[in-house]
């Protein structure tokens, strides 16, 4: 979800990729809630950390304690800033479909808010 947005916003400024710990299936609330916001994820191949093809990074955001600590680990021998965004995963939540979802946008929702402010300044010296 916050690769898809940082791209819509600066994917001609940044380079932006993402990752999760683990192989993992296309995740179909995901899908369905960025759907929603006009972004269509259905080609996206969920990666791991191992899976990076580049890590030339400047920056890495993580999203979980877990992927924090990797991160950190990746960046003992590279120059790059981590920052670490908690964030709740939806993946567990309990519910109906519509519950599920709800949980989703709520994440999504936080996300886009962060990414706004995090990079509201990328471009502007560039005009």
């Amino acid at each position: 979800m916050a690769e898809a947005y940082l791209k819509h916003l600066h994917g001609k400024q940044l380079y932006v990729d993402s990752v999760g710990l683990k192989p993992s299936e296309l995740d179909g609330f995901a899908v369905a809630v960025m759907d929603e916001l006009g972004f269509d994820l259905k080609k996206h191949k969920p990666k791991t950390f191992d899976q990076l093809e580049d890590t030339s990074f400047d920056l890495i955001i993580t999203l979980s304690p877990e992927a924090h600590h990797k991160a950190l680990e990746l960046t003992r021998t590279l120059a790059a800033d981590v920052e670490y965004w908690p964030t709740q995963d939806p993946t567990g939540t309990e519910g109906n479909r519509e519950q599920k979802l709800a949980a989703y946008r709520e994440v999504c929702d936080a996300l886009l808010a962060r990414i706004r402010r995090r990079f509201a300044n990328v471009g502007a010296a560039s005009g």
